[in-house]
């Protein structure tokens, strides 16, 4: 047992302080969003377990931290027989069947039904639905909808009339689907399949010490906040979502509004206070509201913004959220970082995230 402490001991002395005291915090709250990333170690039992262990707490003392089972067992320890953590922990078991159950959305002509769902899971409906919702971050109803609307949109495209792309895409009542044809499309279904005609849309150019950046708006506020390196690609991006619709270069007013924007990424602490006509998911929406509430020289984990909208496993969907965020820095995904403090992805580029977030912190 001398040997087995001394082994933890020296498997501590390595590690990073900074990342020996989130991983303890991922042990102390057993987050199961951490199982996979790293085990620990416990110097007094000789075993290792995954973070999310139920079994009783150890002695902060105790306990040193691996990043792989392999690493654990090297140094002398065996796996738990409560956690098991060389075993798929039940939180991956159940993503599995989340999307076994994503694809049986998604292949059906029909939206299966909740207890057709649950049955090929295995789990009770009441069960299943929970399940789902906790890690997919939406019900299963909610994932089906989403999936038939974007069916909708891509036979838009294709098909001949309006009314057969509405059927083929699983919708039983085309009065149905046109009572939230807006909220979908942004526009009539008409003139969705045509790609955005009599759709009107204005947009500006600006430069930064970030480069270039795009702003552009419709009749309702602001639909896309882009950075970049080239102002043609960043036109060009904007011109694919909608390959048909009015673009129109914005006139001084509009400049303003893309100086104002220019001036809050070169500071910060003056705000940003801007009408936005952006669409997305509920869950999408409860995200980015969450986003918003992030002031300027703070940043949160996805973790915690998933706590924050009630949803605290729905951490890959929170990120999943952030990254389908089409305005900068108006919605501050970019104040999203790893439990870890590292810096993940961002749609105008890591070093943007970086330069934006040392200058907030400046500010």
């Amino acid at each position: 047992m001398t040997r087995t402490l001394e082994r933890a001991q020296t498997a501590r002395a390595r590690a990073k302080p900074s990342t020996d005291d989130t991983r303890w915090s991922a042990v102390v709250a057993r987050d199961k969003a951490a199982d996979g990333r790293f085990v620990f170690s416990v110097a007094t039992t000789g075993v290792y377990c995954r973070p999310s262990c139920p079994a009783r707490r150890a002695k902060r003392a105790n306990v040193a931290f691996h990043n792989t089972c392999a690493d654990a067992e090297a140094a002398g320890f065996r796996p738990c027989k409560r956690c098991k953590p060389t075993e798929p922990s039940l939180h991956a078991q159940y993503a599995a069947k989340v999307a076994d159950a994503c694809r049986m959305i998604e292949t059906a002509e029909d939206a299966p039904k909740l207890d057709e769902l649950a049955r090929a899971a295995g789990l009770s409906s009441h069960h299943f639905h929970r399940m789902f919702k906790s890690i997919a971050g939406v019900t299963p109803k909610a994932y089906a909808v989403a999936h038939r609307q974007k069916r909708v949109r891509d036979k838009l495209k294709r098909s001949t009339t309006v009314t057969e792309a509405i059927h083929e895409a699983g919708f039983n009542s085309s009065g149905r689907f046109y009572a939230n044809s807006a909220e979908v499309l942004g526009m009539t279904p008409t003139d969705f399949r045509a790609g955005g005609r009599n759709a009107e849309m204005r947009f500006a150019l600006g430069e930064c010490s970030l480069g270039s950046i795009l702003v552009a708006a419709s009749k309702k506020g602001v639909t896309a906040i882009l950075f970049g390196d080239d102002t043609d690609a960043l036109v060009r991006d904007l011109k694919n979502m909608f390959p048909r619709a009015g673009l129109i270069c914005g006139d001084r007013a509009f400049e303003r509004l893309v100086a104002k924007v220019v001036r809050f990424v070169e500071a910060p602490r003056t705000g940003l206070d801007l009408p936005l006509d952006v669409r997305g998911t509920a869950f999408q929406h409860r995200v980015w509201t969450a986003l918003r509430d992030i002031p300027a020289g703070a940043t949160a984990s996805y973790t915690e913004i998933a706590k924050r909208v009630g949803r605290p496993k729905a951490v890959r969907a929170v990120a999943q959220a952030c990254a389908a965020n089409p305005i900068a820095v108006a919605i501050p995904c970019h104040r999203v970082i790893r439990s870890d403090g590292g810096i993940s992805g961002y749609r105008g580029g890591v070093a943007r995230k970086r330069a934006l977030l040392a200058r907030e912190a400046k500010s």
